[in-house]
């Protein structure tokens, strides 16, 4: 981190606490009863779900908020805090067909520059009448190499019935990762668990009481639109992560608990708690839901669009955002010799080939919602993932994986990087041909993290097909080990201006660096 960078890092909080004192003011009413907001009590609009960015890059961004009612969205940006000389963006107006929620489009921003936001809502019909403005920051990606780079990655929040706890003050991992001032956070999927419901209160294995913050929405497993949208509008009732959206961009991939476990698209669902026995009719509302709830740059609100998309973070790095749900194939036992749909399916393949031969970023990160090497199961006979667990050549999912891998080989593409989650536990994987079955390749780097908020389980068996090896995994011995236990994990990435080196730590929540790894830029795979 070069010393003149480390100072641009320190932006002045005083808008962004008055920013979250507001939003967090009058949240009770519309979080706990699960009023919806068009039986909110007569007043101005306000917004009390804070405000988000998402999908920065050097000269825009996508800002997000909520209203409490009808509203027209209106965002001012600023070079400082004190909205001198500021610009207005005049945003859509949200209404019910939205869930009331409203992003709006910056564009023409500078880049490397810290920008501070304000949104006020107005009502649509009395332009005078408007809410208390709720502020934000963020910074633009830099034109300059020289600038460093910092961001945070991990995934899983709200899992196995693990709530906003108020003994444990909520979630406090995004209020240690706010301290770190990153440049965004990669969400590496399960932002929601739409398949597990909140109870007020867990018995724990010494006797002890977790206790829930909890809605009705998230009382039973979510079929309907409105039960997704309340799925994520119960994360935004934890103070942390309101403060954590107010001053950090976010990046989202989804992954399987958005909609439900392993799911898989054509799945006609078992579970007797579902009534909706489809899984692409509850994919689709979850889709929407997922749009509509975060400042995805390539989706809107009725869920066109695609999940999978590069973030051009500038000179240093870009991120390729996978979709490892919405275009594979069923989960099975996953050794078949030819297998061209995968995971990825045949035209997201083509899309990520083509994209990192073009990329001429020092980094490509690949952000990935599933690990490659890890042997995850559906169940005794079915895979989840890429791995199924043979070590010997490429079969099923691997196919995949494998042509790519040569792609990246044969083509010179230097500094890609896999950082993934999904496994509720924290680890590094070394893939190295020398020791793999499938040998076309160039040696490579993947690391994962998360739980952010969900329950830990322990490491899975390593597959030999890519030659995995892992100088580090920390997991428990048992499953479902509930987050006051610790094993909360996310990721550090600090990318030098200067050397180009990027350096890996991973985190448990706690302060504790429990894996160091630092790269150098320029290399083939890595």
């Amino acid at each position: 981190m070069n010393s003149n960078d480390q100072a641009d890092r320190r932006p002045s909080r005083r808008a962004l606490l008055r920013g979250s004192a507001a939003a967090s003011a009058a949240l009770a009413l519309p979080g706990v009863t699960g009023l919806a907001p068009a039986q909110a009590l007569s007043g101005r609009p306000a917004a009390k779900w804070g405000v988000q960015v998402g999908d920065v890059r050097a000269g825009s961004g996508l800002v997000w908020v909520r209203s409490d009612r009808a509203a027209r969205m209106i965002v001012e940006t600023s070079a400082t805090e004190s909205f001198k000389n500021a610009r207005r963006w005049h945003g859509p107006i949200v209404g019910p067909d939205t869930d009331f929620t409203g992003r709006t489009q910056l564009r023409g921003l500078p880049p490397g520059e810290q920008i501070h936001y304000r949104v006020t809502l107005a009502d649509p019909d009395d332009p005078r009448r408007k809410g208390e403005p709720v502020t934000g920051t963020f910074r633009t990606a830099p034109a300059s190499r020289r600038k460093d780079i910092r961001f945070t990655w991990s995934a899983d929040l709200a899992g196995q019935g693990w709530g906003i706890n108020p003994d444990r003050g909520g979630y406090t991992i995004f209020e240690e990762m706010r301290g770190l001032d990153p440049d965004f956070f990669l969400c590496s999927g399960d932002n929601i668990y739409a398949d597990n419901p909140i109870l007020p209160s867990v018995t724990l294995p010494d006797g002890s009481t977790w206790r829930n913050v909890t809605t009705d929405e998230k009382a039973q497993v979510a079929q309907t639109l409105d039960q997704f949208r309340g799925n994520f509008r119960y994360n935004l009732l934890d103070d942390n992560l309101r403060r954590f959206n107010a001053q950090i961009p976010w990046i989202n991939q989804w992954d399987d608990h958005e909609v439900r476990n392993n799911w898989f698209p054509g799945q006609i669902i078992e579970d007797a708690r579902y009534t909706e026995k489809n899984a692409d009719v509850l994919a689709a509302r979850a889709k929407r839901a997922f749009a509509e709830y975060f400042p995805v740059s390539s989706l809107h609100p009725d869920a066109s669009g695609q999940v999978q998309r590069v973030i051009r973070r500038g000179p240093l790095l870009d991120v390729f955002v996978l979709d490892m749900r919405t275009y594979r194939n069923q989960n099975s036992a996953n050794n078949q010799p030819d297998d061209p749909t995968g995971i990825l399916g045949t035209e997201q393949l083509a899309w990520l080939k083509r994209e990192l031969s073009r990329s001429k970023a020092v980094w490509k990160v690949i952000a990935s919602d599933m690990p490659l090497g890890l042997v995850v199961p559906d169940s005794t006979t079915r895979f989840e993932a890429i791995a199924q667990g043979e070590s010997g050549m490429p079969l099923g999912r691997e196919l995949q994986i494998a042509d790519l891998l040569r792609h990246i080989k044969h083509e010179r593409i230097t500094g890609t990087v896999w950082f993934t989650a999904d496994v509720h536990y924290t680890s590094a994987q070394y893939y190295d041909p020398s020791k793999a079955a499938f040998t076309d390749f160039e040696p490579f780097w993947e690391f994962v993290s998360g739980p952010l908020n969900a329950g830990g389980f322990p490491a899975l068996k390593l597959d030999g097909t890519f030659g995995a090896t892992q100088p580090f995994v920390k997991a428990p011995t048992s499953a479902n080990v509930p987050p006051s236990a610790g094993g909360q994990y996310y990721g550090q990435v600090d990318i030098d201006g200067g050397s180009g080196e990027m350096t890996v730590r991973l985190r448990e929540e706690g302060g504790a660096v429990l894996f160091t790894k630092v790269l150098q830029p320029g290399r083939v795979g890595q």
